[in-house]
């Protein structure tokens, strides 16, 4: 593939050059240059408009409380737990608060404090025993969700679907 240069014309010193009509002709003209940035720039504002506008609020539901796993469903209940707090196994002068919720089958529950007192019991002679090398980390801090989760339906006979980790402090 060879590229083809125009030839340029023999100058004599002191002699300007003339422009080279080849170079120059066949380009766009001045119209088309001004039609060309004119089309771009409506179709540039069209765009900034169109994404400008914030679309439609959706429609109001029915209200639920969510939960970090998803949203609860209608027939059941959330349920406040007291606070927990106890020192934990290892090492013994650190302390570890929780405060919880169950999410429970409103249908099967009656009293559903009666119902939170027996799993915060349970719950507290768990923490008791844990290590703060099982509480470190994201993988830790799952791991203790489903152990707690695993007890608090153990103990409810399976009415508690969920036990929600609203706080977990350890200091």
């Amino acid at each position: 593939m060879a590229i083809e240069l125009p030839e340029l014309p023999d100058l004599t010193p002191g002699e300007a050059p003339a422009p080279l009509a080849a170079a120059t002709s066949g380009g766009p003209s001045l119209l088309q240059t001004v039609l060309a940035t004119l089309v771009v720039t409506v179709v540039a504002g069209a765009m900034g408009a169109l994404f400008a506008v914030p679309p439609p609020a959706p429609e109001p539901t029915a209200k639920t409380e969510p939960t970090p796993g998803g949203v609860v469903p209608a027939a059941s209940g959330l349920f406040e737990m007291p606070p927990i707090v106890t020192n934990i196994g290892s090492p013994k002068d650190t302390w570890i608060r929780l405060e919880a919720s169950i999410v429970f089958d409103a249908k099967t529950v009656q009293h559903p404090e009666a119902l939170a007192e027996d799993i915060a019991g349970d719950e507290l002679a768990y923490l008791h025993t844990v290590a703060l090398s099982q509480v470190e980390g994201p993988i830790g801090l799952e791991n203790i969700r489903q152990d707690l989760n695993e007890r608090a339906a153990i103990r409810s006979g399976g009415k508690v679907s969920e036990l929600v980790i609203r706080t977990l402090v350890v200091q």
